[in-house]
C-alpha cells in the first residue's frame, strides 16, 4: 500500500522538494528536480530548457523572504502548489504552479501569479 501511494504521489514529492530547495534559496538543488528540457509557462513568456530556467530562477530566489503555503496536491505526472509567497518588493503574493513530472523530474511549469504588485514595486524604486 505505501509503494502505491507514494507512486500516486510521486509528482508532488518531487513539486514540494523543488519548492523547498528554491524557496530555501537553493538553486542547484531546486535544479536538481528539473529536467533539462523543462518548459515554463510564466507572465512573463515561456522559458524551453534549463539554461533559459536557470537564471529565471536564479534571479529571483535572493529576494526571496519566504511564503505561506495554501494548497498542495498531486498524483503520479501532475502537482499544484498554492502559496503566498513573500519577497522583498512584495510583502505577499498569491502564487499557482501547475507541475507536470516525468522520471521524477520536473518536465513542464505552468506559472500563475499577478504581476501588478511587483511592477508597482519596481517603479517605486526607480
Amino acid at each position: 500500500m505505501t509503494d502505491q501511494l507514494e507512486r500516486m504521489n510521486q509528482a508532488l514529492s518531487v513539486a514540494l522538494a523543488y519548492h523547498r530547495a528554491w524557496t530555501g534559496k537553493n538553486v542547484d538543488e531546486a535544479l536538481s528536480h528539473v529536467s533539462d528540457d523543462i518548459v515554463c509557462d510564466a507572465p512573463g513568456g515561456t522559458m524551453r530548457g534549463i539554461e533559459q530556467y536557470r537564471p529565471f530562477l536564479a534571479n529571483f530566489v535572493p529576494i526571496v523572504t519566504g511564503y505561506d503555503m495554501v494548497a498542495a496536491l498531486g498524483d503520479a505526472e501532475t502537482a499544484v502548489l498554492v502559496y503566498d509567497l513573500h519577497t522583498i518588493p512584495v510583502d505577499s503574493g498569491l502564487t499557482c504552479e501547475c507541475f507536470t513530472v516525468r522520471e521524477n523530474r520536473i518536465t513542464r511549469s505552468r506559472l500563475i501569479f499577478d504581476r501588478t504588485p511587483y511592477t508597482a514595486g519596481r517603479q517605486q524604486t526607480s
